[in-house]
């Protein structure tokens, strides 16, 4: 029998909402700073980015992020961040990853689209041969850049097509933001084959989830939070398998929801919702995936049975192939008997 913390941080997983440059670590952000400093607010000592990190609402939220992204200027610093990234993730023993990346963030600010997407697909294929882990990308839109940068999304995507990429993605603030002017270009990336997993209803009302899901073509949606307020969204959800990519931390750093324990993960999964927890932007917000599966622990009072359960509709809720869905779940299977469970 172990413990909780170390039931958790043993506990073959899957992270199904975690953003490329969000996941930077501090002794990484710190380095990319002291390579830039004096053009950058961003600290090049790792102690004083926990500071830098505490956010006053979302709109700051995304000023300090967009921050960090001016500190990613070339296809090696791309390669470095990829590649520790994955480092992290396989640390809390996490099989396989959809990392959400926003590559017109970084081609707005100079390198060219192809040698980015060589960078990151470089980075996954050795990060699978060093950890052990498989990562694949959702191409993400910047909605605070609007409809130039979803043409120049849909481009990249369409255009280098990374043999990691899986998914089209709309990310950024909500509030001003409408869903429904992006349909064009989620049409154009569902009929090229890539899934659709837009965020919604994080800072915004169940109005922007039925949007995702009427307009967009939703399959999955990044956070979703607000279809708690809305019973007939709930059954929708629940009746059709569409799963909600659930950051807890995420939701109380960017004052999304005001504490823990207001979160609405147990109106969630009480009603049949499928949930994955996920970790979002996890050095910014003082957070690990490990972290977070001991949240939910906590909000939905359930032991390793529950954490394991929780683990394998993380599986459910991906985009791996069915024969691999099911070893990953095999895994965790097979944790739980190994530690007595």
């Amino acid at each position: 029998m172990t413990d909780l913390p170390t039931f958790i941080a043993g506990l073959p997983k899957v992270e199904l909402h975690v953003h490329h440059v969000g996941s930077a670590s501090p002794r990484i952000v710190a380095e990319l700073a002291a390579r830039h400093e004096g053009r950058s607010p961003v600290p090049a000592d790792p102690d004083k980015l926990a500071d830098y990190f505490a956010f006053r609402d979302f709109a700051h939220f995304i000023e300090v992020y967009l921050s960090v992204v001016d500190l990613i200027r070339d296809p090696e610093d791309v390669w470095l961040l990829t590649h520790e990234v994955a480092r992290e993730l396989a640390r809390q023993q996490v099989r396989y990853a959809e990392l959400t990346v926003t590559p017109y963030s970084h081609v707005h600010r100079g390198i060219p689209a192809p040698a980015f997407c060589e960078a990151i697909e470089d980075a996954r294929k050795r990060a699978e041969a060093d950890f052990g882990i498989a990562l694949r990308w959702c191409f993400d839109i910047p909605g605070e850049a609007g409809l130039p940068a979803a043409e120049e999304t849909l481009r990249i995507a369409l255009q280098e097509r990374p043999d990691g990429l899986i998914s089209f993605g709309l990310g950024g603030p909500e509030i001003g933001v409408p869903r429904p002017q992006f349909k064009p270009y989620f049409d154009q990336a569902r009929a090229a084959g890539l899934r659709s997993v837009p965020h919604a209803g994080e800072t915004t009302g169940p109005q922007t989830v039925w949007d995702a899901l009427r307009d967009l073509g939703a399959e999955r949606i990044g956070h979703g939070i607000s279809a708690a307020r809305d019973p007939e969204l709930l059954a929708y959800l629940a009746q059709r398998g569409i799963a909600l990519e659930v950051c807890p931390t995420s939701n109380v750093r960017t004052r999304a929801v005001p504490t823990l324990a207001e979160h609405p993960l147990r109106q969630l999964v009480d009603a049949g919702v499928l949930v994955s927890i996920n970790s979002d932007d996890p050095p910014m917000f003082g957070t690990t995936l490990n972290d977070e599966y001991a949240v939910a622990a906590e909000l939905l009072g359930v032991g390793p049975e529950g954490l394991a359960g929780l683990a394998r509709d993380a599986v459910t809720a991906s985009f791996l192939e069915p024969a691999e869905q099911a070893r990953i779940s095999g895994e965790i299977d097979a944790y739980l008997v190994a530690t007595g469970r």
